[in-house]
């Protein structure tokens, strides 16, 4: 079994991003595909780290992201 998680290059880090499923913005801070094993299955999933305007982060799935109208660098 491989290491449980694999930092993932995208091409929105460090930009403000909503979060599709919640409606929530913030700075995408990481991509990590993750080991969400069950049961001892192996199954691997890409997340993303979001911040928020609280200063607390939350997961998403990266399909779930897109880049808000923000024009922040």
């Amino acid at each position: 079994m491989r290491e449980q998680y694999e930092y993932v290059p995208h091409r929105l880090l460090r930009r403000r991003v909503r979060d599709i499923a919640s409606g929530v913005e913030g700075e995408l801070m990481a991509v990590i595909n993750e080991n969400v094993s069950d049961c001892g299955i192996e199954r691997w999933m890409e997340l993303a780290y979001i911040r928020g305007a609280s200063g607390r982060e939350f997961t998403t799935a990266v399909g779930n992201i897109q880049p808000t109208t923000d024009c922040r660098p």
